[in-house]
C-alpha cells in the first residue's frame, strides 16, 4: 500500500477544468486499486504459494520484499518520466506493463519467476502511480482538487479492509481451479478497462524533453537498497556468511556515494533525483529516518501475524483475512481521531499514536502468551483494534508536517523520496522481522502452534522496539506542520 502525495503548486490556478475530469478520475483510482491489492495479497496468500511451488519463508519475504523495493526504485524517477515523455504515456506503459506482470505472476511455475514478476510489477508500479497525481493536479480547478485528492482515502480504507478478505475469498473459492494464482490475474481485467479508460480519458500534457535523467543516481539508490535487503533475507539460509556483512557495508557505501553524487550534480547544475537542500530542512531530514522505523514496524510486523495465523493456527487465508477486519477498520478510526487532535496538538498526536500501537502490541504478545494454541480472533481482535487506532493517528499529521517546509521548487523530489522511503521501511521490515520470526521457529522445538507462538512474541517485541525508535526519532520533527517554513514565509 502506498501513500501518495500530491506536490503542492503544481498547476496553474487559472487553467480551465478539463471536460472528462470525473471519469479520468475513475481510471487514475483504477491504478491505485491494483497497487492496494498487490501490495496487500502476498502475505496473505504466501503460505498457500510456497505450498505450491515451494521456497519456504524466503520467498514469502521476497514475494513482498522484492515487489516494494522495485517500486521504491522506480520511485525515485517515475515522476520525472511522466514530465519527460508525457503523463497519458507513462500511465499507458505503466499500467500495460503492471497488467503484463500480473499475468506472468498468476502464470508463474517456481519461485523465481513469480518473485521476478513481482518486482517487475513494482516497478512498473513506480512508472504508472506517479502520473496520477499530476493528472489531477492538471485536470481539476483548485475549488474542486480537495474533492478529487479526497477520493484517495475511501480507496485506501475499502482497500485495507477488503484487500484481505478479498485474497483469502479467492484462495479459498479456487474459482476456475486457480487457486492462489487468481490474486493476481484478478489484475488483468482491472488493467484492461484502465487501459482502454486511459487511452478514451486522460488528458495528453506537454512533455519536456529537456528535462535530465539522473541514471547513475538511480542506479546507485537501487544497488544500495539491494545490498541491503539481500543479506537480511537470504542469511538466516546461509547461516550468515561473511559475504552478508560485506553486502550490507557496500550498500551503506553505496548510499554514501548517492549522496555525495546528489551534491556534485547539484553543484554542476546537472538534474538530481533527490534536491540536497532537502537535507537542511528539519522536518524532512527526521521524517526519512522516523519513516523508516515506523514502516519497517507496521508492515513487518503484519506479515508475522499472518505467517502466525496460517502456518502456526492453520487457519485458511479467507479465516486470516476476516481475522485482520479490526485492525483496518480501527485504522480508518484513528485517522478521523487523529485529524482534530493533529490542529490541536500537532506533532504530539503521532507519539499518542506510536503509544497506543506499542500497547497493542504488547496486548499481543500478551495475548498470545495467556492463550497458547487456544487463542482466536476474538482475543486478538483488542489488540489489532489498538494497533490500527495507533496507525491512523500517527500517520494522519506525518507527511503534512514531513513535507511542510518543502519549496515549490523541491516538491517534485521530495514527495518521491518520502513514498520510497515508505516502500524501502516496508521492504527492510519484512527482511529484518521475517528473518527474526522464522529463525525462531526453526530454533523453537515445541509444538506448532507453540513454535509459531513464540516466534511472533519474540519478533512483536522487536517490532515494538522499531516502535520505540520511532518515538523517540519524532522529536526530530517539527512540532507544528509551520514550525519549519522558512522566516521568509
Amino acid at each position: 500500500m502506498t501513500v501518495q502525495l500530491a506536490p503542492p503548486g503544481s498547476a496553474d490556478a487559472t487553467s480551465p477544468a478539463y471536460r472528462w475530469r470525473w471519469l479520468a478520475l475513475l481510471v487514475v483510482l483504477s491504478a491505485e486499486v491494483m497497487d492496494l491489492l498487490d501490495a496487500l495479497v502476498t502475505s496473505i496468500a504466501g503460505p498457500t504459494i510456497t505450498d505450491e511451488l515451494g521456497g519456504g519463508g524466503v520467498t514469502i519475504q521476497w514475494l513482498s520484499a522484492g515487489y516494494t523495493l522495485a517500486m521504491a526504485a522506480g520511485l525515485l524517477i517515475g515522476g520525472r518520466l511522466g514530465d519527460m515523455f508525457g503523463r497519458k504515456r507513462m500511465f499507458l506503459i505503466g499500467m500495460a506493463g503492471f497488467t503484463l506482470f500480473s499475468l506472468l505472476c498468476a502464470a508463474a511455475q517456481d519461485p523465481t519467476m513469480l518473485i521476478t514478476s513481482r518486482a517487475l510489477q513494482g516497478l512498473l508500479g513506480a512508472t504508472l502511480l506517479p502520473q496520477g497525481l499530476g493528472i489531477i493536479n492538471e485536470m481539476f480547478p483548485p475549488a474542486e482538487r480537495a474533492k478529487a485528492f479526497g477520493a484517495f482515502g475511501p480507496i485506501m480504507g475499502i482497500g485495507a479492509v477488503g484487500g484481505p478478505i478479498l485474497a483469502g475469498w479467492l484462495i479459498d473459492a479456487d474459482l476456475l481451479g486457480l487457486g492462489w494464482r487468481a490474486i493476481f490475474a484478478i489484475n488483468i481485467p482491472i488493467g484492461i478497462i484502465g487501459i482502454v479508460g486511459a487511452v478514451r480519458y486522460l488528458p495528453k500534457n506537454r512533455p519536456d524533453r529537456s528535462l535530465g535523467l539522473d541514471v547513475s543516481g538511480v542506479i546507485l539508490a537501487a544497488a544500495g537498497m539491494f545490498l541491503l535487503v539481500y543479506p537480511l533475507v537470504q542469511g538466516r539460509e546461509h547461516d550468515w556468511p561473511l559475504w552478508c556483512f560485506v553486502m550490507f557495508t557496500a550498500g551503506l557505501l553505496a548510499f554514501v556515494a548517492f549522496a555525495f553524487l546528489e551534491r556534485s550534480r547539484d553543484r554542476a547544475g546537472r538534474s538530481t533525483l533527490v534536491v540536497p537542500s532537502l537535507f537542511t530542512k528539519r522536518a524532512f531530514t527526521g521524517g526519512l529516518i522516523t519513516g523508516l522505523a515506523f514502516f519497517s514496524a507496521l508492515m513487518g510486523s503484519s506479515l508475522v501475524l499472518t505467517l502466525y495465523l496460517q502456518l502456526g493456527l492453520h487457519y485458511t487465508p479467507l479465516q486470516a483475512g476476516l481475522t485482520a477486519i479490526p485492525q483496518a477498520v480501527a485504522m480508518i478510526v484513528g485517522f478521523g481521531i487523529g485529524q482534530p487532535l493533529t490542529a490541536r496538538i500537532g506533532r504530539t498526536t503521532m507519539h499518542l499514536g506510536y503509544l497506543v500501537v506499542i500497547a497493542g502490541l504488547g496486548v499481543l504478545v500478551a495475548t498470545i502468551s495467556w492463550s497458547g494454541a487456544s487463542i482466536d480472533a476474538l482475543r486478538l481482535a483488542p489488540a489489532l483494534t489498538l494497533i490500527g487506532t495507533g496507525m491512523g493517528m500517527a500517520m494522519t499529521p506525518f507527511f503534512d508536517i514531513v513535507m511542510s517546509g518543502v519549496e515549490d521548487q523541491e516538491s517534485g523530489s521530495a514527495s518521491g523520496s518520502m513514498t520510497a522511503v515508505q516502500q524501502i521501511g516496508s521492504a527492510l521490515g519484512v527482511a529484518v522481522l521475517g528473518t527474526v520470526f522464522f529463525g525462531q521457529v526453526d530454533g523453537h522445538g515445541a509444538s506448532v502452534a507453540d513454535s509459531f507462538g513464540h516466534a511472533t512474541q519474540i519478533t512483536t517485541w522487536v517490532a515494538i522496539g522499531a516502535m520505540v525508535v520511532a518515538f523517540a526519532l519524532t522529536f526530530l520533527l517539527p512540532r507544528r506542520a509551520r514550525d519549519d517554513l522558512p522566516a521568509t514565509h
